[in-house]
Formats: C-alpha cells, structure tokens, sequence
C-alpha cells in the first residue's frame, strides 16, 4: 500500500511550515490566497486527505445531520431529500441517510449508527412498527436535537413536522360524495402510524357527516404496493355491492388500480371514482389524471433542514413548538370529477 500523504510532506514539498500548510488546507484568512492555491494544488497532485474526523473532534462538531426514513423508494421520499440536501448544503452541512425499512428493530440500529456517527442533529420519519422513541434518548440526554417528520408518534413530546392528515382525508372525502358518490371505499396504509390513521378518521369524518353507512368492510388496509392491486380488483368484481368511488392513501397504488379497473372493464369515473394522495407523477401522467391530495414533500424537506439547523446555530428554539403544519391541497382530475356528466 502506498505510503500516506501527510502535512509534513507538503511542507517540505512547498518549502512550508506544517502550520502555514494545515491553515492554508482550512483556508484560514491569516494565509494570502496565492499561497492557498500553491498547498491545495499541491494537495491534489500528491493525493493528500485531509482528516476531517480530527478536525471535527476539536471543534465538537461534524457537520452533519442525520436521516432516518422508513424506506427511501417512494417518490414522495425523494423529494423530501432533495429539499432536506438543498438547505443543508447551503448551510455547510453533509445529510448521514439510513433507512428502518419498517422495521423497529432497524430504526434503533439505526440510531446508534446516527449517535457513533456524532450526527449534530436527527432527523426522523417513524418506521410502521415504532411503539416507544426511548432511543432517541441518548440524543436528547447529550443534548443532540431530533425533529420528526411526516410520520410521527402523536403522543411523543418531539418536535413534529407534519401536514393536517386528518383535515385531508375528510376533504377527499367529501369531494367523493359532492361527485354523487354514496359507497366510498377506503385502501389505507398501515393503521398504526398517524399519517394513516388520521386520513382514516378523515375518511369517517365525512361519511358520518354526510349520513352515509360506515361498513368496515369497506376499509382495506394494505402494504400500498401495485403487486397488491390485482387481489383488491377481484374483491371489487365479486363484490355485490360494488364501490362507487374509492380513496386511497398514496398515488402509486391508486393510479395501478386505476389502469387495472379500466382493464377489467370499468369506467373511471362514471363507474368508480378515484382520489389518491401526495400528487406524484403519476397522478399525472395517466388516463384520466388522478384526483390527488397534493402534499408539500419537497417543502417539508426544506422547513425541516431549516429548523433543525436554526435550532443548532442557536437562531431559534424549535422546542418552544410542538408541532409545525404545512399545507395540503386537493387537485381535482378527471379520474373522479363528474361535473361534465348529466
């Protein structure tokens, strides 16, 4: 293995002294920037790296922020990154990403790669299976901020970035029965984490509003992936009272049953219409588009990076808020809007 570059051999390189090196590679003011040009050029021609664990320890400082998601193949979860990464590299941080994979037992491994990683602050969307944040303790206990996001545990004393759920599921609701719609199904997520569960009460809200029959029968609570759609189809078909609009939690699967409905044969909307969430691409790119709760990932991103490092640089006191609500909105498409039928 070759030999490692170290400052000592830049500085008898370049004719240096070791501190004038390490300023220059830190770009410190003191060091004039021809001089800063001659060690960094160097540098690179030699293949030095600079330590930056050391220089984090001295300064009790990574400048990094850690990631926990649930799982990072969803588009919904791509944005929310990609606004997260945007902040943070304008503000000089570097994003630490793992994921739980749902699993709890995942999320705490997770988080004590997070904690050995000295991560300055955390990040996290709740796996399906968290029951108890204990541990997330150890951030709390060192002082290390945590800010939950999308997916969170409602009765935990974290600070909590979310959009009203609940207020979203009751509109798209509502929007079902405006269209004439009287047997509305409800295809949900896992009922334990409160991004399902208050769209859910939403859903209910609405119907008991209206004065329409709440049948459980009519609530299907899936894993939200298109392999699932062809076995809720065939529940539909052989069903003798078959819905008359369907809401479902994400875009993915309601656009997938959207294009099976059509192949089995029935028309979307005039026979079943259908309301999605989160305005992903695809709600726009089938036929008819999909009716869609728009929900702001790539904002929720940004507030959250934002928060959280503001809190760090001690500009504000994200703790004196307990919950930060960002705005939905319903998109109206063709994949339930009936207004042009008589």
């Amino acid at each position: 293995m070759k030999k490692e570059t170290t400052i000592y051999d830049l500085a008898e390189h370049l004719s240096l002294s070791p501190s004038t090196v390490s300023r220059a590679l830190n770009d410190h003011p003191a060091i004039n920037q021809k001089t800063k040009e001659r060690v960094n050029k160097a540098a690179e021609k030699f293949g030095y790296q600079l330590n930056t664990f050391a220089k984090n320890l001295r300064k009790k400082s990574t400048d990094t922020l850690g990631v926990i998601t649930p799982k990072l193949d969803s588009t919904f979860m791509a944005s929310v990154l990609a606004g997260m990464e945007k902040v943070a590299n304008q503000s000089g941080y570097n994003l630490l990403i793992t994921q739980s994979q749902e699993s709890q037992e995942k999320e705490i491994a997770n988080a004590k790669t997070m904690f050995s990683s000295r991560v300055d602050g955390l990040m996290v969307s709740a796996s399906a299976e968290t029951e108890t944040l204990e541990h997330f303790d150890q951030f709390v206990n060192k002082g290390v901020p945590v800010l939950f996001f999308d997916r969170v545990l409602e009765d935990s004393k974290m600070v909590k970035i979310v959009i009203d759920n609940r207020k979203a599921g009751r509109q798209a609701t509502e929007h079902l029965i405006e269209q004439g719609c009287k047997r509305i199904w409800h295809i949900t997520g896992d009922l334990r984490r409160n991004v399902y569960s208050d769209r859910y009460k939403g859903y209910r809200d609405a119907l008991k509003k209206a004065g329409l029959p709440l049948d459980e029968s009519s609530l299907f609570e899936s894993k939200l992936i298109p392999d699932d759609v062809d076995e809720i189809v065939e529940v539909i078909k052989k069903s003798k009272q078959k819905p008359d609009g369907i809401f479902v939690s994400n875009d993915l699967y309601a656009g997938s049953l959207l294009i099976a409905l059509k192949y089995s044969g029935l028309r979307i909307p005039e026979d079943i219409a259908i309301v999605g969430f989160n305005n992903d691409p695809i709600s726009r790119i089938i036929e008819p588009k999909l009716t869609t709760v728009h929900y702001p990932a790539y904002e929720m991103g940004e507030l959250t990076a934002k928060t959280l490092i503001d809190h760090i640089k001690g500009e504000v006191d994200m703790n004196m808020q307990d919950t930060l609500i960002l705005s939905h909105k319903l998109i109206v498409r063709g994949s339930s809007d009936r207004s042009g039928q008589k």
